[in-house]
């Protein structure tokens, strides 16, 4: 180390620039390889769950932003979790809305909404569960982006480093 300082204040105040920059991206580099990436599955039909699990995500991507750092959140909604992407009323499916979840729906959807709207945290479906029960891909509440398979897509992003959480 004492060899590379000498080397660079030899070299001049340029030089010097140049080494401190490089140190700088790469601790940059290291930062960025630490990002907080998470993955929340839903794929259950309790609205009791997912109330809880919005506060978690919340408090979690607030902590993220009070602590300055960068962060890649995601939830994947299949099989149950459905209905909380969707007003459709899901008559005839296994996850139909009774009134209870009909009154209280809306809250849910604006929930879902500040977390991706304030929080930037990402919102995706599975397209097999809105195909095996009929329902049309228009009928989702926008904002929320499409993936092939849930269970495929919570794989992928666990290979890629993301850490898995689901609300019980």
């Amino acid at each position: 180390m004492k060899q590379r300082r000498r080397m660079m204040l030899a070299a001049g105040p340029a030089a010097a620039l140049t080494g401190s920059s490089l140190v700088s991206s790469s601790a940059g580099a290291q930062a960025s390889d630490r990002m907080p990436k998470v993955v929340w599955h839903v794929d259950f039909a309790e609205p009791r769950r997912l109330s809880a699990m919005i506060q978690s995500v919340n408090n979690m991507v607030t902590t993220y932003q009070s602590d300055l750092l960068d962060y890649d959140v995601r939830v994947v909604f299949l099989a149950g979790g459905i209905r909380f992407v969707t007003e459709d009323p899901l008559t005839d499916t296994p996850f139909a809305a009774d009134a209870e979840f009909r009154r209280i729906r809306p809250d849910l959807i604006q929930r879902l909404r500040q977390l991706r709207d304030l929080h930037k945290v990402t919102l995706e479906y599975c397209e097999l569960t809105i195909n095996a029960i009929g329902l049309p891909k228009e009928r989702v509440i926008p904002g929320v982006a499409a993936v092939r398979s849930g269970v495929v897509r919570l794989a992928e992003l666990q290979s890629k480093g993301f850490a898995y959480l689901k609300a019980e």
